[in-house]
């Protein structure tokens, strides 16, 4: 949690923050601008993959929610990560997963403080573009991971598992629970968030194979990733669409929320949910019927991988070029196009395993 003195850094800095922000939209964006976010972020020097773990730097993480329970998890196996690595960790960031503003303030507030990495989920693609790129200017090391923004505002990005892969086996996991027939929907977060949109792209391009012919993709919500709107949004998507058969909420706080609303009405058993959620959030709902199966990655895992990225950049074992390689805890990872890192492929949780797992 934050210190007291960078509340109050953040405080005095979310105006100016305002202001420049405003003061960017004002002056519009060029197609120079547009075709070097798009570029991975250039880096100064070559990787040397021999070189010492350096110790005692100050990693800060920047979730897009500090009081969402997944960034919690997340945010904690960085920390634990960060500790067996020698360095310090930092926590900050707003409590709204939609407050970009604040986003931004909080990373020119850690920029401010002279850390020397940055890991951030990123609220939205393009808006943390100018901060994090005067944070790289000064010498930090900026890891996304979760949602990414542009490639050219950051080292590396850390991915949860392929964006392809997660998209696709969603919407295999409903098709099955459905008898691949039927009206479906997306219970999403925010519509800027850069990952679910991009799932959400894979499973429109998953639903183009002719064996779901007879599936329908109706309607696509947006609970912002809080619990109250999530909640409301499954209730409209089943008065808007009264012969839906699936839901699909790639967000740990909308399948919760939608589960907790099937279970306690006459759908419970009828509307199949799945998506990606924790296995402790989801644990009742799958005992008593409202939920078939899940998937999800480790978040614990994800936070402990963006640390140790966040490190060997630091450190200058990795630049985040494509086809680097580098060694975290007992696995070695390679470097991918754009600098994107995947954690692994997601483990589909159901009846049968969800008891052995507590996360």
């Amino acid at each position: 949690m934050l210190k007291p003195t960078l509340r109050r850094t953040c405080a005095a800095l979310a105006a100016g923050t305002s202001l420049a922000l405003a003061l960017t939209a004002c002056g519009g964006t060029t197609k120079k601008d547009v075709k070097d976010d798009n570029a991975a972020a250039a880096s100064a020097g070559k990787a040397d993959p021999n070189a010492a773990t350096k110790k005692g730097l100050t990693v800060g993480f920047l979730p897009k929610q500090v009081n969402n329970p997944y960034f919690t998890t997340a945010d904690k196996g960085g920390e634990k990560a960060v500790a067996e690595l020698g360095s310090t960790y930092k926590e900050a960031g707003p409590s709204s997963a939609t407050d970009t503003a604040g986003q931004v303030s909080y990373v020119n507030t850690l920029t401010q403080q002279r850390v020397n990495a940055i890991a951030v989920s990123a609220q939205d693609p393009g808006a943390l573009c100018t901060a994090l790129k005067q944070a790289m200017s000064n010498g930090i090391k900026v890891v996304t991971y979760d949602s990414d923004t542009s490639p050219g505002c950051r080292n590396a990005f850390v991915s949860q598992a392929g964006a392809e892969d997660l998209g696709r086996t969603e919407v295999q996991l409903l098709a099955r629970q459905i008898g691949y027939k039927g009206e479906i929907a997306v219970l999403s977060a925010a519509q800027t968030a850069t990952n679910q949109n991009t799932w959400i792209g894979y499973m429109k391009d998953e639903l183009k194979d002719p064996k779901y012919k007879d599936i329908k993709l109706v309607k696509i919500a947006y609970g912002n990733d809080d619990a109250q709107q999530s909640f409301q949004q499954t209730q409209g998507l089943l008065q808007e669409h009264p012969n839906l058969k699936g839901i699909i909420s790639p967000t740990t706080v909308g399948i919760k929320a939608a589960a907790q609303y099937l279970s306690g009405s006459k759908y419970k058993g009828k509307v199949k949910l799945t998506g990606l959620g924790t296995p402790n959030d989801m644990r009742k709902y799958v005992k008593n019927g409202t939920v078939d199966a899940f998937e999800l990655w480790d978040p614990a895992k994800l936070g402990d991988l963006a640390a140790r990225t966040a490190v060997a950049l630091a450190s200058g074992q990795i630049t985040g070029k494509e086809g680097e390689t580098f060694k975290a805890g007992a696995t070695t990872y390679t470097i991918g196009k754009d600098g994107v890192i995947n954690l692994g492929k997601p483990t589909v949780f159901d009846a049968k395993n969800i008891d052995q797992f507590n996360f």
